[in-house]
């Protein structure tokens, strides 16, 4: 009888580490979905091959789906960078605004006739 109930234990020790080592492996494409990661497959995909390595790779999987956030991206740009990027592009585009209507100017000044001919 006690060896019944110690396999019956075996078994489910077995079957709850096969099913815990899965779910383990799938904590960081879990993180990757809740940030709106931009490789979520990729790191799935990987998250499943770490599986089949003994999760050799699965701290670098974490830190990669750690590292994107969807309010900030992937944090490398300070908010006075982002903005003067942004004042930057403003600029340049106001300029290049300004250089078109003075070329299409240009070419509707030369492309109307002469009355005094």
């Amino acid at each position: 009888m006690l060896d019944q109930i110690a396999l019956g234990m075996l078994i489910f020790a077995g079957i709850v580490l096969f099913y815990g080592i899965i779910v383990l492996h799938d904590i960081p494409y879990e993180i990757a979905v809740h940030r709106n990661h931009p490789h979520q497959d990729a790191i799935h995909a990987a998250g499943w091959v770490s599986l089949f390595t003994l999760h050799a790779l699965w701290p670098f999987l974490w830190i990669w789906a750690m590292l994107y956030r969807e309010d900030r991206g992937w944090g490398f740009a300070t908010d006075k960078a982002r903005m003067q990027a942004e004042k930057d592009l403003a600029q340049e585009l106001a300029e290049l605004r300004q250089r078109i209507e003075r070329l299409e100017g240009q070419a509707q000044a030369g492309s109307r006739p002469e009355g005094n001919m």
